[in-house]
């Protein structure tokens, strides 16, 4: 079968491989779609720890190259011995929740909680290895799998992964209705983060920073109250004088640059939180006495930790609506490069999300 296979920064190969076998526990999924996520594209322009390299990884045990995606949906076409057909059953769309982690549990506090993405050896499939979304077919216990309610198209399938991301940001920043927000970072995780805001309250003053023009328009068309370039505007000002004088309640970082730090930190009110959703590539720096001037709240947010199936409730009862809005082209998987990786990289001004669809002959559509 055809996948795309992570060699390194710069390097990566649309190959043959061997297909999978589903052994015990296992399904067989051909995959319908996988999105292009924007660890992916850090991973593409410099090295990040937890993609495969050529140390083998503590939980897979696998070196580069791996098969590359963890951001998609499928179908079962084949079952493993072991696996509960009361529940999982061939022509069943599943999407996938690829975090993987020690589950050591009289040693890991994080995995004996349940909270695996917090597992100091966190990792996911698709980036460390155990297959990928960028292939034709994955073999997985069924443990990484959520069958996807019915009326749900496989294309929205394949966002559900980064709109956990989002779902679970806003759990961890404590929002509720009536809360102001100023969000940093207009790709798909800052949009997908103003999409569910606004789920949750319509007239809540939600704010994005974001210095790329189609991004900035796709902000206002997904419910922001303002849409700014942080480029020329004094985004602290405006969003000071959006608030009455306050400040916002809440910031997400989603950009994860310096400049989106200090933004987010001098646009909050007095205790209010700032979230950290993305994940850089420099060290930070803090200015310290702002925390203790305002008493700011400063918390991270990595991946998700069990929201998937309220999440698959919410899209299946159509709370979010518009997700394919936020698809801007779709691709076969052998210009997964040029049409994807480089696309999002060097023309954000015409994309957001790219999907590529592994199986087939299927030309590149826009």
């Amino acid at each position: 079968m055809k996948a795309a296979r992570y060699y390194g920064p710069g390097d990566i190969r649309v190959e043959d491989i061997a297909e999978p076998v589903a052994s015990n526990g296992q399904v067989k999924v051909k995959i319908a779609w996988n999105g292009i996520c924007g660890s992916d594209l850090h991973a593409y322009l410099s090295p990040i720890p937890i993609y495969a390299n050529s140390v083998p990884n503590e939980l897979t045990g696998e070196t580069a190259p791996v098969t590359l995606g963890h951001e998609f949906s499928g179908t079962i076409v084949a079952l493993g011995p072991g696996v509960d057909q009361s529940k999982w059953t061939v022509g069943t769309n599943v999407v996938v929740e690829p975090v993987i982690s020690c589950m050591k549990v009289d040693t890991c506090h994080a995995c004996a909680s349940g909270s695996r993405n917090l597992c100091r050896k966190c990792n996911f499939i698709g980036i460390c290895g155990w297959g990928g979304g960028l292939s034709e077919f994955i073999a997985l216990d069924t443990k990484y799998l959520h069958v996807l309610p019915q009326g749900i198209p496989l294309e929205i399938g394949a966002c559900i992964e980064p709109l956990a991301v989002a779902w679970h940001a806003i759990k961890r920043s404590g929002f509720s209705a009536g809360k102001s927000v100023l969000i940093l970072g207009a790709g798909p995780i800052g949009l997908f983060i103003l999409k569910i805001l606004r789920s949750f309250d319509p007239s809540a003053t939600i704010v994005m920073s974001e210095p790329t023009v189609l991004r900035r328009q796709q902000a206002l068309k997904n419910g922001a109250t303002l849409s700014l370039d942080p480029l020329s505007v004094d985004v602290p000002e405006a969003v000071t004088k959006a608030t009455g004088g306050i400040g916002v309640d809440i910031a997400f970082d989603a950009a994860g640059i310096q400049a989106s730090l200090d933004t987010a930190l001098h646009s909050v009110r007095p205790r209010g939180t700032v979230v950290n959703v993305a994940v850089w590539e420099k060290t930070a720096t803090v200015d310290v006495n702002l925390f203790w001037t305002k008493e700011i709240f400063l918390t991270g947010s990595a991946a998700y930790d069990r929201v998937h199936p309220e999440l698959l409730e919410a899209v299946a009862a159509g709370k979010i609506p518009g997700i394919e809005d936020l698809i801007t082209r779709r691709i076969a998987l052998e210009d997964v490069v040029e049409k994807g990786f480089k696309a999002l990289l060097h023309n954000k001004d015409a994309h957001i999300k790219i999907l590529v669809r592994p199986s087939g002959n299927e030309k590149s559509k826009l």
